[in-house]
């Protein structure tokens, strides 16, 4: 009796591109068949679109996956700080421009960190584009910012000096490290070269008093907090909500409140920290794939 094949899953490569957006070269990854549904996936802080690096070919085929890098993150420019204002707003607005030059209509988005902020903002401003949610560790409430924005709030209330320079130590090493590693069972799970590049960039020259810039207009997302539970409730987007438990940054109390404004909402806390994908991917995928199918979002 002749052995029986094994049907081969088609491998669909990653393509690094970058385009252009007010003179501004935008990086981004990118994998899957143009004719899939499309999941926009957005970063968080410290990393850039390579925290997908795992989660973009192993969707690719259902899924067609594009991750943008944000102005001075991972591979896009990075002007200095005095030249261009780094703001949510703006970030959106460069999000909002790339979803257009990269001919996007309808799409899902995966948002994490700050990308949930910039995601939200989009969503407000293009709710008929937005098919599904899938956050992972992204506020939008204010149960979810508890003790370690303490120094982060003294900095929104009083932006001196010397509360910037209190905040100097998110952006070393050490901090960099400690991201991936709290909240996690078993480090050895852990790539190290994850916060080795994310250093990397945080290193470069001027880069510092661009997160601190961030940091204080991180304070511009919160007032809009209410408008983005409003989108939720207006429009009901599917909503999966994969979540370290573990994080300290956004605890698990910010993942709790989506439920009293979405109807169709599955939770899902995973025993990990602040960058999920690193120990828990193939869950997080597999979470994915079933629950976009249910909503018929599928090839």
């Amino acid at each position: 009796m002749p052995a029986l094949e094994t049907p081969v899953r088609t491998q669909y490569p990653v393509h690094y591109r970058t385009v252009h957006i007010d003179d501004l070269d935008i990086f981004y990854r990118e994998a899957g068949p143009e004719s899939a549904p499309v999941i926009l996936l957005l970063h968080g802080f410290p990393t850039s679109s390579n925290m997908f690096r795992n989660l973009i070919p192993r969707l690719a085929g259902p899924f067609r996956l594009i991750a943008p890098d944000y102005p001075a993150f991972g591979q896009s420019s990075m002007p200095d700080h005095t030249k261009f204002e780094y703001t949510f707003e703006n970030f959106a607005k460069i999000v909002d421009k790339f979803v257009d030059q990269v001919g996007l209509r309808k799409f899902s988005m995966y948002v994490m960190d700050y990308g949930a902020p910039i995601g939200y903002r989009l969503a407000l401003k293009h709710p008929d584009r937005i098919q599904a949610l899938i956050v992972q560790n992204g506020n939008a409430y204010d149960e979810g910012l508890r003790d370690f924005w303490s120094p982060i709030r003294k900095y929104w209330a009083d932006p001196s000096p010397g509360n910037r320079a209190a905040l100097h130590f998110l952006v070393d090493a050490k901090s960099t490290r400690w991201q991936y590693e709290n909240g996690v069972s078993d480090t050895t799970l852990l790539d190290p070269t994850t916060w080795l590049v994310d250093q990397a960039g945080l290193d470069r020259p001027g880069n510092r008093e661009i997160q601190m810039d961030l940091f204080q207009s991180y304070r511009t997302n919160v007032p809009l907090y209410l408008e983005f539970q409003s989108f939720f409730r207006k429009h009901q987007p599917p909503t999966l909500i994969v979540w370290g438990k573990n994080d300290v940054i956004f605890p698990a109390e910010g993942a709790a409140p989506y439920r009293r404004d979405l109807k169709n909402v599955e939770t899902h806390l995973l025993d990990t920290g602040h960058f999920a994908l690193e120990t828990h991917g193939e869950e997080v995928a597999v979470r994915i794939e079933e629950f976009l199918r249910k909503q018929k979002i599928a090839r």
